[in-house]
């Protein structure tokens, strides 16, 4: 294995964010009364999506819409293409039910805010460069994949006679995929940094940016413990999606690393658009599943993307991700 691929794994499995992750998940398993209250959660979700908006959007301001135009619309494809290929393989080869595949592609398709944050910390740990405005294209990533998700499944039941009336569920679930509270905090804290540009930045610095680190490692500590309870539903998806929610985040991420060097982006800038690109929501695609397929078993895609995938990312796979991105430049 390469040198400066076995130091950056080093490097990732012992950052203080991931450790803290692996302590939620020891936890767990040894089935300590350690919980987080339900509002605590929210907290540090709320303020981890406003502050990696309110930078992104402060660095977009500072580079210009003439550098970020071509990646964001890449973003955006890939967003319509991923959940494509992944229902093709979960219906066809997996031979899951037709709305669960559509449940679970929506879910790749869309990304992982907290993978995001965890591939920008581990990129500064080793001193790897990347464009700030990166925050941009995780804005523009989340939604497409929902609704293209969403109509696949509508389809299918509407060919099975299951369907409610098409107009109302499309509605809503454009409106959770749209205006959902994640998608709204991190656009709208965006919008915000454009407009207050580097200086309003510093001036909230002192809550945003200094104690960033610190609620990092809280929230994936109870990451860990979310994760850690969905272990035992492996045996309940079957060997398939185990498979599956390791290969494809590796043929997402590589391609998505692929497409960021094509576009123009730096080796970093690419590897953190790879890491989009292999991430699994596990807070908009959900919440929205819940509203426009509820005939889809959460089981599945939630273990998918909780279970599965956010633990092989935030270990192995941002390492790998960074070694093609290097690769590629």
């Amino acid at each position: 294995m390469n040198a400066d691929l076995l130091q950056a794994l080093q490097a990732n499995l012992l950052s203080p964010a991931l450790l803290f992750f692996v302590l939620g998940i020891v936890a767990t398993l040894a089935r300590s009364d350690l919980k987080f209250p339900e509002p605590l959660y929210i907290t540090l979700t709320i303020y981890l999506l406003t502050a990696i908006g309110l930078k992104g959007g402060a660095a977009l301001a500072d580079a210009g819409f003439a550098r970020v135009w071509l990646p964001t619309l890449a973003g955006i494809g890939l967003g319509i293409v991923i959940p494509l290929w992944t229902y093709a393989a979960l219906r066809y080869v997996g031979r899951l039910p037709a709305v669960d595949a559509a449940a679970i592609c929506a879910h790749y398709g869309s990304v992982s805010a907290v993978t995001f944050i965890a591939a920008t910390n581990f990129l500064r740990q080793i001193g790897q460069p990347f464009e700030d405005y990166a925050t941009a294209f995780l804005a523009v990533m989340e939604s497409p994949a929902i609704v293209v998700g969403v109509l696949l499944g509508k389809f299918a039941l509407r060919q099975s006679g299951d369907a409610a009336p098409l107009g109302g569920v499309i509605r809503s679930a454009l409106h959770e995929a749209v205006f959902g509270r994640s998608v709204v905090l991190l656009v709208g804290a965006l919008i915000i940094g454009v407009l207050a540009g580097k200086r309003g930045l510093e001036a909230t610095a002192g809550f945003f940016v200094t104690p960033f680190q610190g609620v990092l490692a809280l929230f994936l500590l109870e990451m860990g413990m979310v994760a850690a309870r969905r272990f035992a539903d492996l045996k309940k998806v079957g060997a398939f999606l185990v498979v599956f929610g390791i290969v494809a985040p590796v043929i997402n991420g590589v391609g998505g690393v692929l497409l960021g060097d094509a576009v123009g982006l730096s080796p970093g800038g690419a590897m953190l658009f790879g890491t989009l690109a292999a991430s699994a929501s596990y807070i908009a695609a959900p919440a929205a599943m819940r509203l426009a397929l509820p005939e889809a078993n959460p089981t599945y895609y939630l273990t998918a993307a909780l279970g599965i995938t956010f633990p092989f990312n935030i270990t192995f796979g941002l390492p790998l991700y960074l070694a093609v991105a290097q690769w590629a430049a």
